[in-house]
């Protein structure tokens, strides 16, 4: 009885697939930690998940596209429908008192609150610039 072995391309597309998915799932993790740190992103993380899982697992995407929270960010993002006004003000929000909380309670170095206060004005107008989604009212 002879064993039969993948060949190498077989074992290379496998090693390619598993680790597009690790590497998903790495990219999903910091993006929720972007939803509560303010110097991460969470968009981009999230779009680079789902290039990953698109080369990997379609399942795995579908999940990611169709998740109640993340889903959202991807969406409005690969979409091009932009940011209800709502949520901009949520994210700003949000962003001005992490920020906030991080700079004047964490930290007593004067670069380090500038810092935070570049981040948070570069990320401040950012949300501003995205597109603004219309709501409609039924």
């Amino acid at each position: 009885m002879t064993q039969k072995f993948p060949d190498t391309k077989t074992l290379k597309i496998q090693f390619y697939r598993y680790t597009y998915f690790i590497t998903g799932i790495l990219l999903v993790a910091i993006g929720v930690l972007g939803i509560f740190l303010p110097i991460l992103p969470t968009t981009i993380f999230l779009i680079l998940a789902s290039a990953c899982f698109v080369k990997s697992s379609p399942k795995a995407n579908q999940w990611l596209r169709n998740h109640k929270v993340l889903g959202v960010y991807l969406k409005n993002y690969q979409d091009k429908t932009g940011l209800t006004i709502k949520s901009k003000i949520f994210t700003i929000s949000l962003l001005w008192i992490s920020i906030f909380i991080s700079g004047y309670l964490l930290t007593d170095e004067f670069y380090i609150r500038l810092l935070l206060l570049a981040i948070a004005i570069g990320v401040s107008i950012h949300l501003i610039m995205v597109k603004t989604k219309k709501t409609i009212h039924t």
